[in-house]
């Protein structure tokens, strides 16, 4: 009787550590679904760019530095994906579109209205798929911390993931104002 009372202690033991696990790799899929969604949505915004800057050298031809710029922005972001160079591509896009300020033409051409529309749904795209993670992050780790997982996590080797934040080079440029000058 003692033993039938073991093991069916260790079954139910059992039964629950497996539940634990599948849980936790569910949530942790969750959140490496987050950081792909992200990296899809930055390549995206690193495929628009050519287009979006094509569009812009018919109409603001002497604006070369700022085409310049955009154009080594997204090569540097696309070659070292960092926050750091994103956060510079995503200033140079902006004093792109800024030109449009300046060219009427350039602001009424159908195409750069398409583009401009495009990017500015593809950051907001951008912005969801950060909160997405970081609320799986969030979801996840608190998974990992309550009780029963928090006896069983570590021997399952679950650990906490990272929340997506700004990085110390981002704080610098995302709290200012952008500068345009053209």
């Amino acid at each position: 009787m003692t033993a039938l009372i073991i093991l069916a202690v260790l079954v139910i033991l059992a039964i629950i550590i497996i539940g634990i696990y599948n849980r936790l790799v569910a949530l942790r899929q969750n959140c490496r679904q987050g950081v792909a969604d992200i990296d899809a949505q930055l390549r995206q915004r690193h495929d628009l760019v050519p287009n979006l800057v094509n569009t812009v050298k018919g109409y603001a031809t002497h604006e070369r530095e700022t085409l310049d710029a955009v154009i080594a922005a997204r090569n540097t972001a696309a070659a070292e994906p960092s926050s750091e160079n994103e956060a510079q591509l995503k200033l140079s896009l902006d004093r792109l579109l800024a030109l449009g300020e300046a060219y009427p033409d350039l602001k009424a051409s159908a195409n750069f209205q398409t583009l401009q529309g495009e990017l500015a749904d593809l950051e907001d795209k951008l912005a969801a798929a950060r909160r997405a993670l970081n609320a799986a992050v969030a979801r996840f780790n608190a998974a990992i911390e309550s009780f029963p997982a928090v006896v069983f996590a570590g021997m399952l080797g679950f650990r906490h993931e990272d929340f997506n934040r700004l990085d110390a080079s981002e704080k610098g440029i995302v709290d200012q104002v952008p500068d345009v000058k053209f």
